[in-house]
């Protein structure tokens, strides 16, 4: 079985990987002339991602870049710590959320890829699909075409394989306005690979302290959507606008996004409706291009990964890929709506100065349903349990 994946970042190399590991011949086509290992702000991958990196063989690469995080703590609006408490499975080294930049994950596992024998071409910017009975073929904007069995959209929150399927679903507005951005010296000290969520009074703020002192923070703020060009404002404009919903209250916030060195950037906190179809006839979604959420449990990257152990035990374990394509979505769609419908609930909850703001979801740790599905020796149960 042929697999075109489109979309070479997390969601499109972890389901290259998956495949890989499970016999498939599969190919990954990326729009981007390289491995824009320098693009994007910071992510975590939490305790479940890292599982589903260690059932692909991948977590050992992955840790070897980022740096850890084992606790999760939170202050109020004073700066007074009101809870200090183990963030995820921080008793296994390999468990252990990380902390890294969303470029630098893409390009270990784009490496890992090709070092396992999977072909990555670059540049390829996909412009049509045609799903015919017996083969699926993409065509690419310099004129190439390729034909596979099944073709994989793993192509993001603005995916092209879901708009040339799906026209009329487009990710929505989920209520707040992300801001990332990096400070090269560290707040004042706080326990050693710990991640601070901060309850200011007009945002949600958060932040980390890498080995090397260089902090990775973020801030959500309520409002309209970004206007259009917004995201290629300047950095001092943006932290021009940042600061003063930052400067009321008694925290580190302020003083680190007034420090910040490099680029701040900002985005809207969006996500895909409930109910997305995310199969056709030979063609899948994955990831963000079918279960995109807003980023306020953090748990994007992961969810991605997830995917991929599960899509790839499904055509390895069942008759026929309709049949894996739906079992694969019944294993994986309780669980991805579960997190839009938390994390837009998160989102929509930060208010304007008039309240305080919620910190940040922590999902509960895995649960043997999560367990079964993830372990890559245990075959896929073509009727999965019912979700708790």
């Amino acid at each position: 079985m042929r697999v075109l994946v489109i979309g070479g970042g997390i969601a499109g190399t972890a389901t290259a990987l998956g495949l890989c590991k499970a016999g498939l011949d599969v190919t990954v086509f990326e729009a981007h002339p390289d491995t824009a290992e320098d693009i994007g702000a910071f992510l975590t991958l939490a305790s479940n991602g890292m599982r589903a990196l260690a059932e692909l063989d991948a977590a050992h690469p992955v840790t070897a870049v980022g740096f850890p995080l084992t606790s999760l703590r939170l202050l109020d609006s004073e700066g007074t710590e009101v809870a200090h408490q183990p963030l995820g499975e921080a008793g296994d080294p390999v468990l252990r959320y990380r902390c890294l930049r969303r470029g630098r994950l893409n390009a270990v596992l784009q490496g890992e890829a090709v070092r396992r024998g999977v072909p990555l071409r670059h540049g390829a910017r996909l412009v049509s699909v045609a799903d015919g009975p017996d083969a699926v073929t993409a065509r690419f904007a310099d004129g190439t075409t390729a034909t596979g069995d099944l073709l994989v959209g793993a192509d993001g929150l603005n995916s092209t394989v879901r708009r040339l399927l799906r026209p009329g679903v487009r990710p929505r507005y989920a209520g707040q306005r992300v801001y990332y951005g990096y400070t090269g010296t560290a707040p004042p000290p706080g326990p050693q690979g710990a991640i601070t969520m901060v309850r200011c009074s007009a945002a949600a703020f958060g932040y980390a302290v890498s080995p090397a002192g260089e902090t990775y923070w973020f801030a959500r703020t309520g409002g309209d959507p970004l206007p259009a060009g917004a995201g290629a404002v300047p950095s001092a404009a943006l932290r021009a606008r940042l600061l003063p919903l930052l400067r009321g209250d008694a925290t580190p916030a302020a003083g680190l996004v007034a420090a910040a060195d490099g680029q701040i950037m900002v985005t809207d906190a969006t996500e895909l409706p409930l109910g997305t179809a995310w199969h056709t006839g030979r063609v899948l979604l994955v990831g963000d291009a079918a279960h995109a959420a807003s980023p306020a449990t953090g748990q994007g990257a992961s969810m991605a990964l997830e995917d991929a152990v599960v899509l790839a035990k499904a055509l390895r374990d069942l008759p026929d890929p309709q049949t894996a394509f739906a079992v694969y979505e019944r294993h994986r769609r309780p669980r991805a709506e579960h997190n839009i419908t938390v994390s837009g609930g998160l989102s929509r909850g930060t208010r304007t100065p008039s309240g305080p703001a919620p910190a940040m979801g922590r999902p509960a740790g895995p649960d043997a349903r999560l367990l079964r599905q993830l372990a890559w020796n245990t075959p896929l149960s073509a009727v999965p349990p019912e979700p708790h």
